[in-house]
């Protein structure tokens, strides 16, 4: 029987956004750079073989983020280099699907294990030639003179020159008619048609091809009219805005003196289900690197934020410092961590998937697998459990995830109710959310999806559901 999650479908289905070089980090609190990336210097070849390096860190299980700040050759570079090797990166990232495609129909057969990278030099070239209107002569040179960087790889020079000069030449025409699907492992189309509908499948997959806008989240809601006009920002939400053009985060108004953080619109939606938290003692589970604490914070409440992450808490730290807001931060897993009182309210932001973040973080794809949703789904019923013996009768718990996935939100609350008898569901209305109506599910749970606000940029997936313990 299928199971689909009741208000989850698009008004429109999407059509492919073209590709805007992408140069955001996909870290929410790290700098995205302005303009798409300016051609490298000389001949490129520090910047491609950056990018070659950033793919072999990420494909040896290094997240997109760490790879980032880990890559020697990466860090090395400045400027247009640096701003070029990161898109070139996370472009292959984002349209995999359809750059393997186009390579597969000039491969008599497939490329040894062993010539891994020789297939990542001809998706960067393949990611020039088809997205990033780089200059034919440019991008095949540079693939054939970065494969041979590797004396195991040199002997595929001819092929690499073949082949690209093949996608020069037709490959555009290989990607007319691709279904939405092409860029999203099987495993995961899979999951989202079965549980939301074709139609919601291929508005997903649409909206991944471009990446994550910029929001912020200000300290004081009131002035969202005033930092609107002064960052040429949109307001989203009540207390979010969203730039019209991406620029360097510390260098924008307001940074200095704490007057917003970075958080996507859908992210500010959770903390705002647990009402008016003034005064009360709140726990922030899952906390940093802090979003949701700031939120808390900044409206009165009592916050205890706690997560096991050393250096997730250092960059919380540095966010409360900046913002002049007050938490306090304790260093602990959630499952041992025991509390000297038991809160008011908890809000308790969960381990998950994250694929309601393909957008910002379009390694995510080729990370995860579908074993990984039922051993996650496990340990949030374990954190669920925990967050319930630590709420006081009467209080409220929200749960949330930034996930598309049933089993780590619809389905977490339907047992989580069936095994406490005491707590009950507390709808989500869209006064809770702003007037956002869109984000409310039949069921009651917040859930939004990257196809959402779509004429705006979108959104990140996230859900999230309110239960109340019963005095």
């Amino acid at each position: 029987m299928r199971s689909r999650a009741a208000g989850f479908l698009p008004a429109l289905p999407l059509s492919p956004r073209p590709f805007m070089a992408e140069t955001r980090s996909s870290s929410p609190d790290r700098a995205p750079a302005g303009a798409p990336p300016s051609a490298p210097a000389a001949d490129g070849l520090a910047a491609r073989s950056a990018a070659l390096d950033l793919l072999e860190r990420i494909r040896d299980g290094a997240s997109l983020d760490e790879a980032l700040s880990a890559c020697r050759s990466f860090e090395a570079l400045e400027g247009a280099d640096r701003r070029f090797a990161r898109a070139l990166a996370t472009l292959v990232l984002r349209r995999r699907g359809t750059l393997d495609h186009v390579i597969g129909a000039y491969l008599d057969r497939p490329l040894a294990k062993r010539a891994v990278r020789v297939m990542d030099v001809l998706r960067i070239a393949g990611a020039q030639l088809l997205f990033m209107e780089t200059p034919p002569h440019a991008a095949v040179s540079t693939a054939v003179s970065v494969v041979g960087e590797r004396r195991e790889n040199a002997g595929y020079a001819k092929l690499v020159n073949a082949i690209t000069r093949k996608i020069a030449k037709s490959g555009a025409k290989t990607i007319d008619g691709l279904p939405d699907r092409i860029d999203t492992p099987s495993w995961m189309w899979r999951r989202w048609e079965r549980s939301f509908g074709p139609k919601a499948a291929r508005a997903i997959a649409q909206a991944h091809r471009a990446p994550a806008p910029l929001d912020l989240t200000l300290k004081d809601a009131a002035t969202a009219s005033d930092w609107a006009d002064r960052l040429d920002a949109e307001q989203i939400f009540p207390g979010t805005v969203r730039l019209r053009e991406s620029a360097p985060v510390k260098s924008l108004p307001g940074f200095d003196e704490g007057a917003w953080w970075v958080q996507d619109a859908a992210a500010s939606l959770p903390a705002r289900l647990l009402g008016d938290v003034a005064g009360k003692r709140v726990f922030d589970l899952c906390a940093a690197p802090g979003g949701k604490t700031l939120q808390l914070a900044a409206t009165g409440a009592r916050v205890v934020a706690v997560d096991k992450s050393e250096s997730r808490i250092e960059r919380l730290r540095e966010n409360l410092n900046r913002t002049g807001l007050q938490a306090q931060i304790i260093e602990a897993d959630v499952l041992k961590w025991s509390p000297a009182e038991k809160a008011d309210a908890i809000l308790l932001d969960a381990p998950c998937t994250a694929t309601g973040t393909i957008r910002r973080h379009p390694d995510l794809p080729w990370s995860k697998t579908d074993e990984q949703v039922a051993s996650l789904a496990k340990l949030q019923a374990q954190m669920i459990d925990v967050a319930v013996s630590m709420l006081a009768p009467g209080g409220v718990l929200v749960y949330c995830v930034c996930s598309l996935e049933p089993e780590e939100g619809e389905r977490q609350i339907t047992a989580a109710l069936e095994r406490h008898d005491g707590l009950t569901l507390e709808p989500v209305t869209a006064d809770d959310l702003g007037g956002f109506a869109q984000g409310v599910s039949r069921g009651g749970h917040l859930r939004t999806a990257p196809f959402m606000l779509a004429d705006k940029g979108g959104m990140d997936g996230f859900f999230a559901a309110r239960l109340r313990l019963n005095p």
